[in-house]
Parts: structure tokens; C-alpha cells; sequence
């Protein structure tokens, strides 16, 4: 079963279900779901989505789709809540957005994207789903829910978009009401998404003629291939009206020459460098910089070092490494890649050496953070790691991954109540409350920590405790 197709789905396909099915929540006056209660929504779903191998974990890719992202929700009306932006391996070109200001890109996407304002594009519109809160107002037609089940039966309904059989027994279980009335609903919100996407994009300063012209590219797509038309025409219905639509709105707007940004370029290298074998990579770029295909060779080299390194073909690398350095010696991203490439080339020292030079000039750049205090480790040097760790923490760069190494840290230095506070809260931001509990009691058991840490610990094992109670108590209830 193919999670992507899952992740495929359009929100509002996920919530075409018999509401009259569902528990219901709460107080019965009530008209509509809270954003707390879209949050708690999307997080349960997000809890799946996060542990597939599907699930797309890679710190530059993800940093660069939540910079744009929130470049766009600054420029968005009614944003009331947190975003979070994230990606999926699935060549297919498709965004969706789910409950809680969740919203997730295709990597096929970011790829097919000509470029950044039509990428830029999509994730507005997406962001004008939420903003809309076409969740909420959609409840209001269909009586109260249950968060709980709607959560487990989104999933349910979400796998099973990806298997006609799962998808037959579904609705044999009677899990979703008619299609037609669903893509109706879906109709009239993807005009609503449409029109305070093409705001968005205009006052973020990008080519508002880029919404119209994918668009179109993929209304062209669709009549050519109709057995095989690109997700997003299936999940967005994709209408001769709504293209008309979204041509005339931009229609009278100033005319504007967005270049692409050099992150854009290097993401869309590094995903395609991803998705092709070494082999394939490598002629693929070679291609690119001997023809001169681009406006610039930054891109293409970086694809090639990051191909030739799937070859294991370090030395060539490293050549190749030095022309990149000179030719974009201001991207965080390259000079992560050069980390990279000592590492794998077996210079932990040269890595970790050239990681201190340039730490300073990015210091919330999350891969370099990472990957300086990897390198920091591999020389033995835990107490530089540790503080490194520590001042990206400061800085509120909270991810389970900087837990994690700051656990190796405390381990390396002999604090084992510290290290499994930190393991805790590694776990903890996975969502699995009982091995951060197991964790807390593990290192209070442990015999060392000062009082200030066994406090600390003492109250986070309480906090975590009432969290997980909670939890439980809610998943009785469904």
C-alpha cells in the first residue's frame, strides 16, 4: 500500500464522512469545531504521517518549505494559528492541508515546479484553505464530531484512497458520504483557496501569473493523460471555471520578474539527485553544466556532488567541492554539503574544523548545527558538541533530533541523569509519552545530578505523567 497516495488526498476528501455516525463533542449548541480542536486533529494525523518512511526527514528540505511558507502566512488574512510545513517522497505533483494548519508538498511538486513563485503558488492557496477555515465551516453544515474518531477515521479513509478494495470497504462501512456532495464542497472552497492565494502571493512579492499558468499546465496534463492525471487535478478539482477564474483576477495586476531564489534551485538538485540512482545523477548534471542548461552551474554541481557521493566517488567530490565553494561561497546549504562531503571522505577533523569556521555565519542553520555536532562527537569533543546543542536550544530550535545528539553528549561526558532528561524529551517530541517517562525514572534512579536537575526532573516525570493520563483517558472515550 502506497502511503503517498494516502498523503495525496485533499483535506476535504479526508472529511467527506457521515458525520451522523460520529460521537459528538461536547455541548450540542455548538456550531463549529475550535482551533484547538483542528489542532488536536491534525497532530493525531500527523503522528502517523511522521513515522512513515515515506515521511520525508531531511533538515534542508524542510527548513527551505517552512521559510516559504512562512514568508506567505505573513502576508495571509485571519492566520490565528501555528503552520507547519513538511514534505513526502511521492513523485506525484500534489499539496494538501490538513486540520491545524498542517500543510504538506509532494517532493514530485517542488520538482515539476518551473519555478519558485509556481511553487509558491500552490502552498498559498493551501495556506488560503486554512486561513478560510473551510474545516470548521464544513462542520457547521454537518452537526457535531468527534476529534477522536474523526482522527482514526481520516486515517482509515486516507489508506484507503490508495486500494480500491480498502476504498470499497469503506464505503461499504458507510465511512464517507456521497463523492458528487463532497467535491461540490470541494469546488466552491478551491475558488475561495484560489482567490486569498493569489492576495497571498501578490503582497509575499511573487508572480501572481504563476498560479494561472500551473494551472492551466496541469488542466493540459489532465485532458491528455485523463487515466493518468496529475494528483493535484484529482484532489483539486480542476475546472475550466476555476482557470478562467484565476486568469481573469490576475488579469489587471501588475506585471512582475521574480527571480528564483538559489534555495529553490539547490532544494529542487538535491531532490532530484534523491530520486535518480547514482548513475543516472551523474549524467543527469553533467548534462546540465556541459550544456550550460542553466542560468547558473550552482545547482547542477551541487547535484553532482550529492550523486557522486551515492557512487561513493569521494575524490571526485572533493574536486568538485572546491569549484562549488567558489561559486557560492555564501550558501548555508553548500557549506553543509562540503561538511558532508569530509565526513564521508573519512575527515572527521577537516569536517569538524570546517564547520567552526562557518558556524558563526549561520548559527540557526539547523543541518550545519547538526552536522557541526556530529563532527564535534566523531573527534571526541562532546563538551563543544554539548554547548554547540545547548545555544541551538537557547535559540528555540526544539526538534527531537538536537535531544537526541544532546543526549549522546551527556552519555559521552558520564551525566547519565541528564542524558536520559535528554532522551526524554526527544521522545517526548516524537509523541511517545511512555518512553520519555520511562526515560525521567531510568535517570532519577541513576544517583547523580545536582538538586536544581533532580527537581527539574522530578517536575517534567509529573508533567509528563498528567500529559500521558490525559491521552489515555481521551482514547477510552473514543
Amino acid at each position: 500500500m502506497r502511503f503517498l497516495v494516502l498523503i495525496a488526498l485533499s483535506l476535504f476528501s479526508v472529511l467527506s464522512l457521515q458525520a451522523d455516525d460520529l460521537p459528538e463533542l461536547g455541548d450540542v449548541s455548538r456550531t463549529t469545531i475550535t482551533q484547538q480542536q483542528e489542532r488536536q486533529l491534525g497532530e493525531s494525523i500527523m503522528e502517523q504521517i511522521r513515522t512513515s518512511p515515506h515521511y520525508l526527514n531531511d533538515p534542508e528540505v524542510t527548513d527551505y518549505v517552512n521559510a516559504l511558507g512562512y514568508k506567505l502566512v505573513g502576508n495571509a488574512p485571519n492566520v490565528e494559528q501555528q503552520f507547519e510545513f513538511f514534505v513526502v517522497e511521492d513523485k506525484s505533483v500534489n499539496a494538501f492541508a490538513l486540520p491545524g494548519g498542517f500543510i504538506g508538498l509532494h517532493t514530485g511538486l517542488i520538482i515539476t515546479a518551473q519555478s519558485e513563485s509556481e511553487l509558491a503558488a500552490v502552498v498559498a492557496h493551501e495556506i488560503g484553505h486554512v486561513s478560510q477555515r473551510h474545516i470548521a465551516r464544513f462542520f457547521t453544515q454537518r452537526k457535531q464530531v468527534g476529534i477522536a474518531s474523526l482522527a482514526a477515521m481520516a486515517l482509515a479513509l486516507l489508506a484507503a484512497r490508495s486500494s480500491p478494495d480498502l476504498a470499497q470497504a469503506a464505503m461499504a462501512a458507510g465511512q464517507y458520504a456521497n463523492y458528487q456532495t463532497a467535491l461540490n464542497f470541494t469546488r466552491e472552497n478551491e475558488r475561495e483557496a484560489d482567490r486569498v492565494g493569489v492576495q497571498i502571493l501578490d503582497k509575499s512579492g511573487f508572480d501572481v501569473r504563476a498560479m494561472p499558468t500551473f494551472l492551466d499546465r496541469l488542466q493540459r496534463s489532465y485532458r491528455l493523460y485523463e487515466t493518468n492525471a496529475p494528483s493535484y487535478a484529482r484532489t483539486h478539482p480542476l475546472t475550466y471555471e476555476r482557470v478562467a477564474d484565476v486568469q481573469n483576477r490576475v488579469q489587471g495586476m501588475s506585471y512582475r520578474q521574480v527571480p528564483d531564489s538559489m534555495e529553490f534551485r539547490l532544494v529542487r538538485a538535491r531532490l532530484q539527485a534523491r530520486e535518480m540512482s547514482a548513475r543516472d545523477g551523474i549524467t543527469y548534471f553533467e548534462d546540465i553544466l556541459t550544456q550550460k542548461k542553466a542560468v547558473t552551474d550552482v545547482p547542477g554541481r551541487y547535484g553532482l556532488i550529492l550523486s557522486l557521493m551515492k557512487m561513493k566517488d569521494y575524490k571526485r567530490a572533493r574536486q568538485e567541492m572546491q569549484t562549488l565553494l567558489a561559486e557560492a561561497p555564501d550558501s548555508a546549504m553548500v557549506a553543509a554539503l562540503n561538511g558532508k562531503v569530509l565526513m564521508a571522505s573519512g575527515d572527521p577533523k577537516g569536517a569538524a574544523d570546517f564547520y567552526g569556521k562557518v558556524a558563526e555565519r549561520f548559527p540557526r542553520n539547523r543541518p550545519l548545527v547538526y552536522d557541526y555536532a556530529r563532527a564535534l562527537l566523531d573527534t571526541k569533543q562532546p563538551g563543544q558538541a554539548l554547548k554547540l546543542i545547548s545555544d541551538a536550544l537557547s535559540l528555540g530550535q526544539s526538534d527531537s533530533y538536537l535531544y537526541q545528539l544532546q543526549a549522546e553528549c551527556f552519555s559521552a561526558l558520564g551525566q547519565r541523569l541528564q542524558q536520559h532528561r535528554a532522551q526524554a524529551e526527544a521522545y517526548a517530541l516524537n509523541g511517545s509519552l511512555p518512553a520519555a517517562i520511562e526515560q525521567l525514572q531510568i535517570g532519577l534512579k541513576s544517583g547523580d545530578g545536582d538538586f536544581y536537575q533532580l527537581s527539574s526532573a522530578e517536575a517534567r516525570l509529573k508533567e509528563l505523567r498528567n500529559l500521558d493520563a490525559e491521552r489515555r483517558k481521551e482514547q477510552r472515550q473514543r
